[in-house]
């Protein structure tokens, strides 16, 4: 039985990734003032990188929901 489908998987894995990456830039760079609006925390850092990878993988899957990046959305123009 397919629970999720491959889109989902790569929503799932990009957004992973990016937390991941979130979390790599916090412990590298991060924000000595802690001034700083995403950067400052380790979550807020890590949720900032998650919400760039979410982007990303819709962006590169044609959005969210179609796969061809073209929704056949059938319009009545009836007035």
């Amino acid at each position: 039985m397919k629970i999720l489908g491959k889109k989902a998987i790569k929503h799932i894995l990009f957004t992973a990734g990016g937390a991941l990456i979130g979390l790599i830039y916090y412990k590298a760079v991060g924000c000595a003032s802690g001034t700083c609006m995403f950067t400052s925390s380790i979550g807020g850092s890590m949720l900032y990188g998650g919400l760039w990878g979410l982007l990303l993988s819709w962006i590169t899957s044609g959005g969210c929901c179609c796969g061809s990046g073209a929704c056949n959305v059938e319009r009545s123009d009836e007035d």
